[in-house]
C-alpha cells in the first residue's frame, strides 16, 4: 500500500531525513516534509508537532521523526492524542513497534544509526501490519 507519510527532523536529523525521504519516495510513498530544511540549530518540537498533527487530522497515515537520539522528538510527538511514536534502531524493533504496539510514527536516532540501517527500519516499519488480538487490548489502554 502506498501510504501518505509525514516526515520531520531537527538539525541533527536533517541529513538522515533527506536520505529517508528520498528512499520512501522511490518506494512509491507520498512524503510530506515538515522540515527542518538545513543543518542550522533548531528545536525538535517545532517538527514533531506538525508531523503528529498531520496524522491526527488524517492528512498522513504515518510519520517519520528524526533527531539525535530520537528521544526528544518522540516525547513531543507522543503528547498528541492517538500518536504512538516508537524509537527504532534495528529492523527487529521497528517490526515489533508495528506488530505489537501499532506505532504510527517511526522515530530514528540519527547519531546512533547508519543510513542503511535506518532505511531497513523504514522498510520493515511500513510493511508490517498491526497484529491486533491481545495487543489491541494493550494499545487501547495507552490513552489517559
Amino acid at each position: 500500500m502506498a501510504y501518505k507519510i509525514a516526515i520531520g527532523a531537527d538539525h541533527a536529523g536533517f541529513l538522515l531525513k533527506q536520505a529517508i525521504k528520498k528512499h520512501l519516495e522511490n518506494a512509491g510513498y507520498t512524503v510530506t516534509d515538515h522540515g527542518t530544511y538545513g543543518e542550522a540549530s533548531v528545536d525538535y518540537p517545532d517538527f514533531a508537532h506538525p508531523v503528529a498533527t498531520a496524522i491526527e487530522k488524517g492528512e498522513a497515515d504515518f510519520g517519520v521523526l528524526i533527531c539525535g537520539s530520537a528521544n526528544g522528538i518522540s516525547i513531543a510527538a507522543n503528547k498528541h492524542a492517538g500518536i504512538r511514536a516508537a524509537i527504532c534502531w534495528k529492523p527487529e524493533i521497528a517490526e515489533l513497534a508495528r506488530l505489537h504496539n501499532d506505532a504510527n510514527i517511526l522515530s530514528l536516532p540519527a547519531r546512533f544509526i547508519s543510513e542503511e540501517e535506518a532505511k531497513k527500519c523504514a522498510d520493515v516499519f511500513f510493511s508490517t501490519v498491526f497484529e491486533g488480538g491481545r495487543h489491541a487490548n494493550r494499545v487501547a489502554k495507552i490513552p489517559c
